[in-house]
């Protein structure tokens, strides 16, 4: 068992399109790497940054995200000398990841553990009013703030010069003139 303590760049694209892991930035893993009989076995976790934009508002959000990592590495196939062949089991899942000499690539186990515990619908916070609908106003600065909006449909009956609403017609003067 060997227990690893590092710090590495995160790779490009991991994330969605609203929020992820800027490329470059530091990713702090603890590591525990334990043989096994079918492999190297990686338990641990990872501390990621985090940037997007709030879906609401479109306000910059920054945050950071602890995940959990468990992958099991398996050995490459040997021939009968104990000489790595190169080539992998054929009876295994797609999914099994395989140790390359001393090497084994977390890249992905990561990137699957991050994108999985990503807000789809990331908020700066959970009260974030957002966006009006009409004109983009932001509604944080004016929870009050609205349009009036006539449905189209019937828009055309405001320029007949009716009488304003709870009205009983026409006054009296109007009557004279028409």
């Amino acid at each position: 068992m060997n227990q690893v303590s590092l710090t590495v760049p995160a790779p490009a694209g991991m994330g969605i399109m609203s929020i992820g892991v800027p490329e470059g930035s530091g990713i702090e893993m603890d590591l525990r790497l334990e043989s096994v009989v079918e492999g190297v076995l990686v338990t641990g976790t990872a501390l990621v940054q985090l940037a997007g934009e709030c879906s609401r508002c479109l306000d910059p959000i920054t945050d950071e995200l602890d995940v959990d990592l468990q992958e099991l590495y398996r050995y490459e196939t040997t021939d009968a000398h104990g000489r790595p062949t190169g080539a992998i089991e054929q009876d295994v899942d797609d999914d099994d990841q395989y140790m390359f000499g001393d090497f084994l690539d977390l890249e992905p186990v990561l990137r699957d553990a991050v994108v999985i515990e990503l807000p789809l619908a990331p908020v700066c916070r959970d009260d974030c009013l957002g966006l009006c609908s009409e004109c983009g106003y932001r509604l944080d600065d004016d929870p009050n703030h609205s349009h009036d909006v006539i449905d189209p449909r019937w828009a055309a009956l405001g320029t007949l010069g009716l009488a304003e609403p709870g009205s009983t017609g026409p006054t009296e003067d109007e009557k004279e003139e028409g």
